[in-house]
């Protein structure tokens, strides 16, 4: 009985293994396919320390902490725009983050063509808004306001100045905010700081014509400071490199950074550094890449200001800015945020 018993299991185990044999093969799980992130720069290139630099920067943080894959096309001229956006389109790229207002028509050219392409389009917004583009803009004027009336309360000869790369308006919006911002201190403190380079009633003032030769900033800086300027804000991107240099050849003089902090993205000029005018773009593209990861991307519009912190300025050397004036910018930012001050023309 025992005999019979054990050839039974035996028969049975022999039978199981034969149909285990006959079982096809797992078919193995294929990876997950990574989010491709592909960025359009503008001319200046990808590390023009600037706007192209700071929107990719946004990127490497999504590669680094959402697992996505990162790539960028530089533009070396305004016709290079829309033959880079198509071959990323042709790459079926998750999402398509252009940067710069003057990406603006080929943007929403490719994006009515290819409706079922995400964009993200860097200081531009549509009217009426795009479903498949969403619009990062900055009200980099707030920031700007509280980078005038601070220089209006630094300056000792009473002039500050700036210039922009071309007159468009992400560039004349720091100009605006920023000849406002010293109006303000003029108003609240009795004073008559004049501002060379821009009136934003009029908005008329000084433009190199383009963002990439420091040789052009370095002839504007030096323009200014013979007209008694010593205080500058370059709005234009690396030209403003070569006002910086300058300055810091001549001496007696500041300049104020734009877009990101100066003091690291342009280092070697720190000492001449009174504050930059941050426009967080990392931050933006960030949360733009972060939707599409998500699968909440939606067209439309993000405004960066200070109650989000989408702008801001960096800090002022140590020294330079007194307890007062301190107190009064905090007090100016909150009025901003508040709606109690006007910060555009």
């Amino acid at each position: 009985m025992q005999k019979k018993l054990y050839l039974v299991f035996a028969a049975l185990i022999v039978l199981a293994l034969v149909l285990a044999a006959c079982q096809p093969a797992a078919t193995p799980t294929p990876a997950a396919k990574k989010v491709k992130i592909c960025q359009v720069t503008d001319v200046g290139g990808i590390d023009d320390k600037s706007f192209n630099a700071t929107a990719w920067k946004g990127v490497e943080d999504a590669v680094a902490k959402l697992g996505v894959e990162g790539k960028y096309l530089e533009s070396q001229q305004q016709t290079d725009y829309e033959k880079n956006i198509n071959a990323f389109i042709e790459e079926k790229c998750d999402l398509i983050v252009t940067v710069g207002f003057l990406l603006g028509d080929a943007t929403k050219a490719a994006a009515e063509k290819n409706p079922d392409q995400k964009f993200a389009i860097v200081d531009f917004a549509y009217d009426p808004p795009l479903n498949n583009v969403l619009g990062l803009t900055f009200a980099t004027d707030q920031a700007a306001f509280l980078a005038g009336y601070a220089a209006a309360g630094v300056t000792k000869t009473g002039k500050v100045g700036t210039f922009g790369g071309i007159q468009i308006p992400p560039v004349t919006v720091f100009m605006d905010g920023f000849a406002l911002g010293v109006r303000y201190y003029n108003e609240k403190h009795g004073t008559n700081v004049e501002v060379l380079g821009w009136d934003p009633e009029k908005q008329t003032g000084l433009f190199t014509g383009n963002f990439e030769s420091t040789d052009d900033g370095r002839q504007m800086g030096l323009t200014l400071m013979d007209e008694g300027a010593d205080i500058i804000l370059p709005v234009a991107g690396p030209v403003g490199l070569g006002t910086a240099a300058a300055v810091q050849e001549r001496g007696n003089a500041w300049i104020i950074g734009v877009d990101t902090d100066w003091t690291v993205s342009a280092s070697q000029y720190t000492p001449i550094i009174l504050t930059s005018i941050m426009k967080r773009m990392d931050n933006a593209v960030f949360a733009a890449v972060e939707q599409v990861v998500k699968g909440t991307f939606k067209g439309g519009v993000y405004v960066g200001t200070l109650e989000n912190e989408g702008v801001g300025i960096a800090n002022f050397p140590a020294g330079v800015i007194s307890d007062q004036l301190k107190a009064e910018l905090d007090q100016v930012k909150a009025d901003i945020i508040a709606g109690k001050i006007k910060t555009t023309p």
